[in-house]
């Protein structure tokens, strides 16, 4: 049997780290990427990420993606560019035709339907047409704050509300979620993003209510959430991100879920640029009240730069493996690290059929 064939669409930090994590693993190759940095196109993958190819094929970047996907070239596209439904839409819509399955990094493709209901609709018509299925995933949302919440609700004979607080690190994230998250500009200028409705900040809280309330089968009557900068008093330097003294390292994000007017799902995400400077400790913390009451704590955080590389590739053959449409994390099995042949996860015939440009 063939390796499981894997085209990446956007070579950044999330994305040159799914193709490292890739290179690791047994029974799955990258075959093509597509980038536009100028310094990277024409070139091999491997030795743009200095490892070993290890016999695999070349996997050589191309700005074009019309010269990476298309029919038959490969079981499934990773598609690691934008945050928002309504930008990585084209970006879906085009791999999808080709029919071949996508995993999206994009935080509202978690669950599309919870803000875009309209294009969640157009894009399980194309993707069942196509006969290929697509997942938006990550660490959050996709799991720490969603579907971790509701697999531990599945102990409770009972749920009153829930509070689920991520206190991370955005250092290991690329120069998109700098700008989303503010990180380097004056206050001023951070204040009068988010009067205008400009600044980003966290995306996927609405994603994150929808699913849990959704799963539990709570109706939601409405959705509020709140931003403030996390103002720096020395200056930080992370990879991608750099903040002087009194400028913004983050923003601190809630978010709170009605039901029958009452505030039942409450989100709580303050993230910040090299949070250990200022004794900022990172941790997950879930608490829901009910029957029996549930807490969850781990600290430090699960990092959220290599846990959204591992969400997207540890989901690869249950995607490949899903009936066709559009998917979220409380629709397929639940993820787990794939340490053996990738091969060996696939389930029937793989769409795949070996043609090469």
């Amino acid at each position: 049997m063939e390796n499981v064939k894997i085209a990446i669409w956007g070579f950044g930090a999330m994305g040159s780290g799914m193709a490292r994590m890739l290179a690791t693993k047994k029974g799955v190759e990258v075959v093509g990427v597509c980038d536009m940095h100028p310094d990277r196109v024409g070139k091999n993958m491997y030795d743009v990420l200095e490892i070993e190819q290890a016999g695999r094929p070349d996997a050589i970047i191309r700005d074009k993606i019309e010269d990476v996907v298309y029919e038959g070239s490969c079981d499934l596209c990773l598609i690691a560019t934008d945050s928002f439904t309504k930008k990585a839409f084209p970006k879906i819509k085009y791999v999808l035709e080709q029919k071949i399955n996508v995993i999206s990094t994009a935080e509202e493709m978690a669950y599309p339907q919870a803000q875009e209901p309209e294009l969640a609709k157009e894009i399980d018509r194309i993707a069942l047409e196509n006969g290929v299925s697509v997942l938006g995933t990550g660490i959050n949302p996709g799991l720490i704050m969603d579907l971790l919440v509701v697999c531990l609700t599945g102990c409770m004979t009972n749920v009153e509300s829930l509070e689920a607080k991520r206190v991370n690190s955005l250092s290991p994230f690329g120069p998109a979620v700098m700008e989303e998250q503010g990180v380097g500009m004056p206050l001023d200028e951070f204040n009068k993003r988010v009067e205008e409705g400009t600044m980003a900040g966290h995306v996927g809280f609405a994603e994150s209510v929808g699913m849990i309330a959704d799963a539990m089968g709570w109706k939601v009557d409405k959705f509020e959430q709140q931003m403030k900068a996390i103002v720096t008093d020395v200056d930080r330097k992370s990879p991608y991100g750099f903040a002087a003294a009194g400028d913004v390292a983050g923003v601190n994000m809630t978010g709170q879920g009605y039901v029958d007017g009452e505030v039942k799902i409450d989100m709580i995400h303050p993230q910040q640029i090299e949070p250990e400077q200022v004794g900022v400790n990172t941790g997950d913390y879930i608490t829901i009240k009910g029957t029996p009451e549930v807490n969850m704590s781990i600290t430090p955080e699960v990092e959220g730069g290599l846990g959204t590389i591992a969400m997207c590739v540890n989901m690869i053959p249950l995607v490949i493996n899903a009936d066709a449409g559009l998917k979220t994390m409380i629709d397929l099995p639940v993820p787990r690290a794939i340490m053996g042949d990738f091969r060996d996860y696939i389930k029937g015939e793989r769409k795949y059929e070996s043609i090469q440009r």
